[in-house]
């Protein structure tokens, strides 16, 4: 189906990129990649009266260090992401949920900060970014910035915290040195189809203890969800497999997972257990 007919502005700045939003009034869009966006509109569940493409910001592209911290621009592509020196050295879990993305023609034209706006909780980056505890930076009117932890971002089913004439220009990640193990691990019923579920990991140890460990779980609620039970289960114990067996039993305690034509949620439940263990024996070098 074509798409209902709008009118189209492509601006170069991210100021441009502000004042276009605030001039499309209710009906505007944000087109960053479009994997998102141009199917429902094909579809007509969406009919903006205004698109306002960001390809040609060059400034919202790009990946750099800032301390202890990257720094990725909200256009960076799924590919750029994936053969990234920056992210291969700080951040591999990253790198690992980007690279089981759909497929090379999406993750071209797919980009890091449209996939977490977007906010799907079966997507695979927003659960990276919450076990991350990434910042979003997000600008609005007259170029003010504010930055939003990643546990206040996600608000709802495909809802964020970004507000109507504001933009997500950046996403900060702690470093992760050496000492972490990462681990990302997906299930579902074909390649390149989206998680029924799966759990992002990421555990620091100091010779046979684990002494941090990040749980983020995708597609087993609303929102992505952090393992909190598990995380606590793991810091300060040994290194083993009963350790972890034990501390993955636990993943599913405060999440509600839908059933749909995929899986039933005592299906999914199930699966977080199994994939977290399976996770964490691999972030842990076990």
């Amino acid at each position: 189906m074509i798409p209902a007919a709008f009118a189209y502005v492509r601006p170069s700045t991210v100021e441009e990129a502000l004042q276009a939003i605030a001039a499309g009034g209710e009906d505007v869009k944000i087109l960053a990649g479009g994997q998102s966006l141009i199917p429902v509109m094909r579809l007509r569940l969406a009919a903006p009266e205004t698109i306002v493409d960001l390809t040609k910001v060059s400034e919202l592209r790009g990946v750099r260090e800032d301390g202890d911290s990257l720094v990725i621009g909200a256009m960076t592509t799924h590919h750029d992401i994936c053969t990234d020196p920056l992210i291969a050295q700080y951040g591999k879990l990253i790198a690992e949920a980007t690279e089981t993305v759909a497929d090379p023609a999406v993750r071209h034209r797919g980009t890091f900060g449209g996939a977490l706006a977007h906010a799907d909780p079966a997507g695979d980056l927003p659960a990276v970014a919450l076990a991350l505890d990434a910042e979003f930076v997000i600008a609005g009117a007259g170029g003010a910035r504010r930055t939003v932890g990643a546990a206040d971002f996600f608000v709802d089913y495909l809802t964020t915290a970004i507000e109507d004439g504001e933009l997500l220009v950046e996403i900060r990640v702690p470093k992760l040195g050496s000492d972490w193990g990462v681990r990302y691990e997906k299930f579902n019923r074909v390649a390149q189809a989206w998680s029924i579920v799966a759990v992002a990991a990421a555990v620091r140890r100091e010779g046979s203890r684990i002494t941090e460990a990040r749980i983020g779980l995708t597609n087993m609620g609303s929102t992505p969800i952090r393992a909190r039970a598990v995380e606590a289960a793991l810091v300060g114990a040994d290194v083993s497999m009963e350790t972890v067996t034990g501390a993955a039993a636990q993943a599913a305690e405060g999440t509600e997972p839908s059933s749909d034509l995929n899986a039933q949620a005592d299906y999914r439940q199930h699966l977080a257990r199994v994939l977290t263990r399976r996770a964490v024996t691999a972030a842990a070098g076990l």
